[in-house]
Order: C-alpha cells, then structure tokens, then sequence
C-alpha cells in the first residue's frame, strides 16, 4: 500500500457554498503534473478502482489523516467520485453527530480552509518510466485499488517521522512495565525482519532514479521501475517482493494500533 498526498482544490465545505451540511467537494489528485516524488498520475488511472467500488455498493471512507487504528478518525464518506479532465474529483460528506468531534472539528478545519491538502491511499496496477523536459518521471497509469481519501494537514513524507514517534512511545510502555500479546509480538518481529530486507537492499542501490538497462532506487510513495530486475517490481511475484511492499505499511499499522490501544 502507498500513499500520496497533494494540494486539494476544496470548492467549498458547507450550506454558505450551495451544497448540504457536512458535505464538501475537492479535487484530490491532480493529473499530469510531476509532484515531489517524481510520479505522475495519468488521465485514466482512476477508472478502473472507481468501477470496482461502485460494483461493491459500498462507499469509499473519508479518513482523517490515514489513522485507520482510530475509528474517530473516520469521518466521512464519499458520496461521489469520477475523474475530470483535471483529476479525480470527490463530493464527500462528513459525519457530523454530536458524538464524532473529531469529524466536527476537520470539517471546521475545511470550511475555513485551515488543512487545504488531501491524499489517498493505493496500489498501483500499471506503470511506466518516461521522460519529461529532461527528467525521469513515473507514470501512473492504473491503480490497482483505491482504499481511502481524506484530509490531512501535512504530507505522506512525515509518516517516518510518526512511525519513529510511535515506535518510542511503544518502546517506553514496554520498559515501563507494559505487556505484549505474543500475537502482537510475533507480527513486530516480522514487521522487523522485512524492513531490514528492504532497508538492505535500499543501502546496495545507488542515489537517484536511472532509465532502462541500470538499477534504479525506489524513493518513498513511489513504486519500481518495472523495466529492471528488483524483485520488487511490478509484476514480479516472489516472497521477498511481497514483505518488501506491504513491510512499511505492516509496521506503521502494527504499531499505530498498539500505541493506540495504549494511549
């Protein structure tokens, strides 16, 4: 799972902007610009996971800021969605009953424009290398799930840093006396044995992204160069592919959930 957080375009939020109460409308991918990561998300890359949740009849979740541990934290969901010839637009609406604060409170946060970015979660079914003004760039071309959207103050980059905030939090509970379920402690230890294998073979790549015929790294949010041999890549299949992919996000969620059980 990766994520990607860009700046919304948020029409509006509320009554005062023609629309329901607790009901808002962004812009929450942009199509054809080159963002931080050097990814850039193609017209047509949406289609595909929209059609997908459409079949299920069931809404994709409005999420504040990724924290899936916490409940509160869902606030919303999404009422509709489909790709403009600008990105994928949404229309959402927010939980506002007196007993969700924290849906109250971020949607005080929209209306007055203070939070002004949004990201989405995904995988990534098809992409390519290109060239654009004489840069490499990654090409987006289709997801291969779309698992939520919503709000968030600052970028999908600062996630090390909470990971690493989290990861002392759970640390200090534990010398404090704190007891662990095995099960609990049998997921931490394989969260830890994948992201020494990708931290491994991150340190044996060299700096910056290389076109076809060379090794390329992979930089944070951004998938594999399918054209070379990293077992990673898309559309390889192998073990160490798969803890590879999902260890980040396997150690993120396993600790955000402990230390919001502990908190």
């Amino acid at each position: 799972m990766l994520i990607k957080t860009a700046p919304a375009r948020i029409k509006a939020a509320g009554q005062a902007d023609g629309l329901g109460d607790g009901e808002f409308e962004a812009i929450v991918s942009v199509f054809g610009n080159v963002d931080s990561y050097g990814d850039v998300v193609m017209p047509g890359a949406f289609t595909d996971v929209l059609a997908d949740w459409a079949a299920t009849g069931d809404p994709i979740p409005v999420i504040w800021s990724h924290n899936w541990y916490d409940p509160f934290a869902h606030i919303g969901t999404v009422l509709e969605a489909r790709e403009t010839d600008v990105g994928l637009w949404v229309k959402g609406l927010v939980d506002l009953d007196p007993e969700a604060r924290t849906a109250a409170q971020v949607y005080r946060l929209l209306r007055g424009r203070r939070v002004t970015q949004f990201s989405f979660a995904y995988d990534v079914a098809e992409a390519s290398w290109a060239e654009r003004d004489g840069r490499d760039v990654y090409e987006l071309r289709k997801f291969g799930a779309l698992y939520e959207v919503g709000p968030c103050l600052v970028g999908a980059n600062q996630d090390t840093d909470l990971l690493s905030a989290k990861a002392r939090l759970l640390a200090a509970g534990v010398k404090e006396g704190r007891v662990l379920a095995q099960a609990h402690l049998d997921r931490l230890k394989e969260a830890h044995g994948a992201l020494g294998e990708v931290i491994a073979a991150a340190e044996q790549k060299t700096t910056g992204p290389k076109r076809s015929g060379s090794t390329a790294t992979r930089t944070a949010g951004q998938p594999a160069d399918p054209t070379n041999d990293d077992p990673a890549a898309p559309g390889k299949s192998s073990a160490a592919s798969d803890r590879s992919r999902s260890a980040q996000a396997a150690a993120r969620l396993q600790l955000m959930t402990l230390t919001g059980d502990a908190q």
